[in-house]
């Protein structure tokens, strides 16, 4: 898709958070691609071959964990921020998947603020 260094590849089934996501990633000079939808993010990952992703847990048809294990199981090297406002479990199912395969994993809590979500993809270039 883009050649810039830095891809960002989000899911979120909110629209406000996904605008909020591509608008910030943006204006860090990140080529992104915000999806909806599982399906829509599975094709993105291979197309887009992001350094960054930005993973909703709790979503309707899909959930933030199974797509950690699709991305384990495709070996990804993307560093990934896990977003999510609701039960603290959710988050330790995704430390622990992360830290057992090798994966770059932080956590933004919902509601966030648009700076804190810039200060965690700036952290991601270090």
């Amino acid at each position: 898709m883009g050649t810039a260094a830095k891809r960002l590849l989000a899911i979120d089934d909110e629209p406000a958070i996904r605008e909020i996501i591509r608008s910030t990633a943006a204006g860090l000079d990140y080529d992104t691609c915000v999806t909806e939808r599982a399906n829509a993010f599975k094709e993105a990952y291979a197309a887009f071959d992001p350094t960054v992703i930005v993973l909703d847990i709790v979503m309707p048809e899909t959930d933030g964990i199974e797509l950690m294990r699709w991305l384990v199981d495709r070996g990804t090297k993307a560093k990934i921020i896990v977003a999510s406002g609701y039960n603290e479990l959710y988050a330790k199912m995704a430390a622990k998947l992360g830290s057992d395969s090798g994966l770059s994993v932080a956590f933004l809590d919902k509601p966030f603020r648009v700076e804190a979500l810039r200060d965690m993809l700036r952290a991601t270039e270090a």
